[in-house]
């Protein structure tokens, strides 16, 4: 009873793209969001927004392209006693 499991093809590539378009966003934009993000009080808790966002993001791509490739965690086996 081998259940195969779809890849998910298109969610990696849609991930890959929006984390790219992230990086680039952030890499093209530093000095506005140094001026923007070091205003602080309030703006003090955008860098933490946007590193909870990239971290999202970037880890959904990275999990779905590791299930892509076919590597999984190992499953954890039970003591016997």
């Amino acid at each position: 009873m081998s259940e195969k499991k779809k890849k998910p093809y298109v969610k990696m590539i849609f991930m890959g793209i929006i984390s790219a378009g992230m990086y680039a966003a952030l890499l093209l934009n530093q000095d506005f969001l140094n001026n923007y993000f070091g205003r602080g009080g309030a703006y003090a808790f955008l860098p933490i927004a946007a590193a909870f966002a990239f971290s999202f993001i970037h880890g959904s791509f990275t999990g779905d392209f590791w299930t892509v490739l076919g590597v999984e965690a190992a499953k954890k086996k039970r003591e016997v006693r």
